[in-house]
């Protein structure tokens, strides 16, 4: 009985173990993320009915009518739906089975985080444009249109608008759940007397990167390679975690190189694309420098815009002194009171 406690029970700190509470967390989330999107659906239907949709059309299944019509409330519904989903689930998993402060996951809104967000936010625009301009003059990448809406019925302007929506949901809402909730418990169930902090870091960095790759790995025209690039592409969007502590880099990043790779420049965002584009462009040249169907982050030229975007990361995080990393990731502080605020 002392051995299963031990295991599940972590005694010193009064809270379950790292594992259990990666788990939990992830079931909570599925729950969450499910009834937050079939509570949206219902009110849809509601609508569709009021609309004047056959009532047993919608019970047999058939998607509403005004759900078909309307592109926004399809983005709403998903991307929504999720971004409210993880922010619950950590938060009450922050309070009750962490014990901790829903800011220690790196969301502290101050001016010097919002800062932070627009380096990250024009940085990510930046190695975009690069990628788009090194393609463009190389001949790998032709323009053949602007201000064009990907699917064929839409225009420009709402399908722009709803990608907009869509990425700063994906990029709250992945940041917050990779370099967030995932990598502060990895961090903290890694120290030990053989690691100790520094290398807890390291090693919450990586691993909480290799799970965000594999969730990517079935994403639409995926492939081993592209794989082992959104690996990588997370350790260069955590890197300003582990620098600054803060989410605040990592999710201007991850917006804004979305938004541009996909709706400015055109191209694929990790094997999709979403909404319309100013920039309406073509991949001519071969699928290991440009990443083909996949998008840039699944060839050279995403990993050649990493390799730039780090460098500006640690020069911008040198600004402040010298660089090191946030040790105090990977050690937890237990609240003066049972019930840690939020």
């Amino acid at each position: 009985m002392n051995f299963l406690k031990t295991v599940f029970w972590n005694k010193n700190q009064r809270r379950l173990r790292t594992l259990w509470r990666l788990g939990l967390h992830s079931l909570l989330l599925f729950v969450l993320t499910g009834l937050i999107t079939i509570s949206l659906l219902f009110v849809v239907v509601i609508i569709d009915i009021i609309a004047g949709a056959n009532l047993s059309d919608v019970v047999s299944g058939q998607e509403p009518m005004v759900l078909m019509n309307n592109p926004w409330l399809s983005s709403f519904i998903t991307s929504g739906a999720t971004l409210i989903g993880v922010f619950l689930a950590t938060y009450l998993c922050g309070r009750w089975i962490d014990r901790r402060k829903f800011t220690s996951f790196g969301l502290r809104l101050s001016k010097a985080w919002w800062k932070d967000f627009s380096f990250g936010f024009v940085l990510g625009a930046f190695l975009m444009g690069l990628v788009f301009l090194f393609g463009w003059v190389t001949g790998n990448i032709r323009v053949i249109g602007f201000f064009r809406a990907f699917s064929g019925n839409g225009n420009f302007l709402t399908g722009f608008l709803q990608a907009v929506f869509f990425f700063l949901c994906v990029g709250f809402y992945e940041e917050l759940l990779s370099r967030g909730y995932h990598l502060v418990n990895l961090a903290e169930g890694f120290k030990g007397n053989i690691l100790g902090r520094h290398g807890a870091v390291i090693l919450s960095i990586v691993v909480s990167s290799l799970v965000f790759g594999l969730l990517h790995g079935n994403n639409p025209n995926a492939s081993w390679i592209s794989t082992i690039n959104i690996i990588l592409a997370g350790m260069f969007l955590g890197l300003g975690m582990i620098l600054t502590g803060s989410l605040a880099i990592p999710i201007g990043l991850h917006v804004a190189w979305n938004l541009f790779q996909g709706n400015v420049f055109g191209f694929p965002v990790s094997g999709t694309r979403t909404g319309a584009t100013v920039i309406a462009t073509e991949i001519v040249g071969p699928e290991w420098l440009t990443g083909g169907l996949f998008g840039p982050e699944g060839g050279v030229l995403g990993l050649m815009a990493m390799a730039v975007g780090s460098v500006l990361i640690l020069l911008w995080a040198r600004r402040k002194g010298p660089i090191s990393l946030r040790e105090d990731l990977a050690e937890y502080t237990p609240p003066a009171k049972d019930g840690a605020e939020a």
